[in-house]
């Protein structure tokens, strides 16, 4: 049976379904054998996965049609528009990331890396041995299993230069993914109608937590070498500001890894104002061409709130992550947690801190940069070739994602709609602009499945920008 017989009879059809009225007849199995050069059991094949998707319904002896959706009486929730009022800002949206996608489609959407990367047989080890342990009947302290406190603080000191103070066990709080810890991070230490200086573009995350804590956002524009430090200290003078949200590596859309000396300027800054930097290390086990170099282990007077997950290096299944804070911060933000959520499960905390000391760990890191490599070469060579007005303008040394600049004047929600009807779904990029966008991009994800797919997604990307133009 050939698979991509299968998957060119789909993507056609799914493509002709978008055009047709509801009810209308699908060409025939003879037809479509025709059409494609297929056998039967190959049509049959699609036919299933278009029925499965709800595309199609089929009738016996008479044939196959599109699926019209039928209700006795439409559903009105009118009612709940009167009772929840206007909502806080586009928080409450499903990102395009968060999108589940169809089997037969190539998805360049998600932010997380295809299952084939991550250490499967680690992680199963390691939740079956947790499962043994009083971590699967007992809670955990609320800052979280001193074992993994003192791994994550351990991780940290590593990076730091002699003569600076490194971080304690006790600095590093376990939280259930770096998402809790920007919620607890804003709330805590820049509360309700604070200004928090922020990048632009930058994570949409980032975005929706600040906008569910209150905060109003500050966008400071940020390149392929990351933002300009006389732009954060003019911010900062004139907003008053407590924070500044950064990724200095491998940020999440654009790449970027900051330069040492912006890194540096940028921590001088932020202690001549009194303020924090809370620095997302959210791709630190994703390094590509450059090593991690956390600003996080420069400081030792409390002016850096770090995160750190293992999410996208260990499993989606295990949300684990930590921030690393001093001083009155620390607590403010423990309470935070502590309240919203008491403390993280005990056997998530285990089965990840097994992961992480395991010796194979270190190989699997190992493999999983170099297929990273592949394949963002791959779909940068794919976008080359059969895409040529997607401009990648940073070619990223590090993390998921390649940042791809439109043409001047597309509309990258309409290109996205474009490309969804014929098989590819990508992420628009106005979710990461915390302000107006700068100009029209897409996210595009190199670490998912099916990379043999890229060309064919390149192809799809490429059709839909001629047409637009």
């Amino acid at each position: 049976m050939n698979n991509d017989s299968t998957d060119r009879i789909v993507s056609g059809l799914r493509r002709w379904i978008a055009q047709a009225a509801p009810g209308a007849r699908v060409p025939s199995n003879r037809a479509l054998m025709a059409e494609y050069g297929a056998s039967p059991v190959t049509v049959q094949k699609a036919m299933r996965q278009l029925s499965a998707l709800g595309l199609v319904e089929s009738r016996p002896g008479v044939g196959t049609f599109v699926r019209a959706v039928r209700q006795s009486r439409p559903a009105d929730y009118g009612w709940q528009t009167a009772a929840l009022g206007a909502p806080p800002g586009r928080g409450l949206l499903l990102s395009s990331t968060q999108r589940t996608a169809a089997p037969d489609v190539i998805g360049l959407h998600s932010g997380y890396p295809a299952r084939e990367l991550l250490p499967e047989r680690l992680v199963r080890a390691a939740i079956a041995r947790a499962g043994r342990t009083e971590a699967s009947l007992t809670r955990s302290p609320a800052a979280g299993l001193p074992e993994l406190q003192a791994w994550f603080a351990t991780e940290l000191a590593d990076a730091a230069p002699a003569g600076v103070r490194a971080p304690s066990a006790r600095d590093a709080l376990i939280i259930s993914g770096s998402q809790s810890g920007l919620s607890s991070i804003f709330r805590a230490l820049i509360g309700p109608g604070g200004p928090l200086l922020i990048e632009s573009p930058t994570y949409w995350g980032a975005i929706l937590a600040a906008e569910q804590a209150g905060v109003n956002l500050i966008p400071v524009p940020a390149g392929a070498l990351g933002p300009d430090p006389d732009e954060i200290d003019r911010a900062f003078r004139a907003t008053g500001a407590r924070g500044f949200y950064a990724q200095p590596t491998f940020a999440n859309p654009t790449g970027a890894k900051w330069p040492a000396e912006t890194g540096q300027a940028v921590l001088e800054t932020v202690r001549r104002h009194g303020a924090f930097l809370i620095e997302d290390d959210w791709a630190h086990d994703l390094a590509i061409d450059a090593e991690p170099r956390p600003l996080a282990a420069q400081d030792d007077d409390g002016h850096v709130i770090y995160l750190r997950s293992l999410t996208k290096s260990v499993s989606p299944a295990l949300r684990v992550a930590a921030v690393i804070a001093r001083g009155p911060a620390r607590d403010r933000i423990l309470a935070d947690r502590a309240a919203e959520s008491m403390y993280v499960s005990g056997l998530l905390q285990a089965a990840a801190l097994d992961v992480v000391t395991q010796p194979g760990w270190r190989t699997h890191l190992r493999g999983f940069q170099q297929s990273l490599r592949v394949r963002r070469d791959s779909l940068l060579e794919s976008l080359r070739q059969y895409s040529p007005a997607a401009d990648v303008e940073n070619i990223p040394v590090g993390g998921l994602n390649l940042w791809v600049r439109l043409p001047e004047g597309t509309d990258a929600a309409r290109l996205a709609r474009d490309c969804e009807t014929r098989g590819l779904i990508i992420a628009p990029g106005t979710e990461w602009f915390p302000a107006e966008p700068s100009g029209p991009y897409i996210r595009l994800n190199y670490s998912g499945e099916n990379p043999e797919r890229f060309p064919e997604a390149a192809r799809i990307l490429g059709e839909a920008l001629d047409e637009m133009t």
